[in-house]
Parts: C-alpha cells; sequence; structure tokens
C-alpha cells in the first residue's frame, strides 16, 4: 500500500485548483502551475483537499500512485510558498556575480562562464560565494541548481567548487607515500 499516495494534499486558501480529466492546473500567489498526469490516476476535490486514488493494485498503478500525489503536493507548495535552492562557491578567487537575469561565474577557469536561467526560475546573489535558485516549478529549480553545479563541482581533494548549501564532502587525503622516502 502506498502511504504517500494515500494522504491527502490540504489546498491553502489562497490556490485555486482546477481538473480536468488528467490536466491539473494549480493557481496561486506566486504563479501557475500546469501538468498531465497519468489516464488512470483518478484525482478529486474533496472538503478542500486534494485526493488521490488509483483503480488497482497493479506494479504500474501503484508507483503512479506516490508520484502523482508528490507531484501535486509540489505544485501546491510551489504555487503558494515557492522553492529555493542554495549553492556555495568555495575557492580562492572563485566568486559568482548576477549580471541582468545572467550568473557570471569565476571558479578557476581562464574565462568567465555565464550561466542564463530557464524561463520560470531566478536567480539571486548574496555577497560573492552564495547563490539562491528561485522558483515554483521544484522540478526546474532542481534542474537548474544541478546545472550551476556541474560547471564547476567540488573538488574531492581540497573541497574547491560548487557545491549545495549544507552539502558534506569526504576529502581525500594527498600523498602520504613521499614521507618514507628521501
Amino acid at each position: 500500500m502506498s502511504r504517500i499516495g494515500l494522504l491527502p494534499i490540504i489546498i491553502p486558501q489562497d490556490v485555486e485548483v482546477k481538473i480536468d480529466g488528467s490536466e491539473v492546473v494549480v493557481k496561486g500567489s506566486k504563479g501557475e502551475l500546469y501538468r498531465r498526469f497519468h489516464p488512470d490516476m483518478s484525482i478529486t476535490i474533496e472538503d478542500g483537499k486534494l485526493i488521490v486514488t488509483r483503480p488497482s493494485d497493479n506494479r504500474l498503478h501503484r508507483s503512479l500512485h506516490g508520484l502523482t500525489r508528490s507531484l501535486l503536493a509540489n505544485m501546491v507548495d510551489g504555487v503558494s510558498k515557492g522553492f529555493i535552492k542554495a549553492l556555495e562557491v568555495h575557492g580562492v578567487g572563485y566568486r559568482a556575480q548576477k549580471n541582468d537575469a545572467n550568473l557570471l561565474l569565476q571558479v578557476g577557469f581562464a574565462h568567465t562562464v555565464e550561466f542564463s536561467p530557464p524561463p520560470g526560475v531566478d536567480i539571486t546573489v548574496e555577497g560573492t560565494n552564495r547563490i539562491n535558485v528561485i522558483g515554483i516549478d521544484k522540478e526546474l529549480v532542481g534542474t537548474a541548481a544541478a546545472k550551476i553545479r556541474a560547471i564547476r563541482p567540488p573538488d574531492s581533494y581540497k573541497g574547491k567548487g560548487i557545491r549545495y548549501s549544507g552539502e558534506r564532502l569526504r576529502l581525500k587525503p594527498g600523498k602520504s607515500g613521499k614521507l618514507g622516502r628521501q
């Protein structure tokens, strides 16, 4: 039994949900999201709550049940609160700055790397080493943050690079074979 799929999604006061068959439109104070779900999943609104039900217990329907509920919950959270993914830039001379809508990164290359965010995603820079990726679509925010991190992932020896805020790195020890030789 899907534990996640069975949980109802409470719809906040400022959020409006429209269901047309397998298509769902969620409107809120931050914006509007649209998504088409698998036609076998049944989505209904009862007493200000979204409820997802599945037609049978076969493997496909069980896996779609929790997925559909999670995607709907993310849509409702996104249009009411929004999502933020924070990144940190570590390294001597490494810095980030904003140029119009684009992000300029100096991360150890001979040139400055320019990243332009996809539509629906906004980027803010705090100081010179903290980047916030903000948006209402959780999938887009996570993808944009992953693309920024992929420009210069953290080095496994010194830890230099771009990492998620709160990400813990396991640094490798350096060369230790030199100590015994002379």
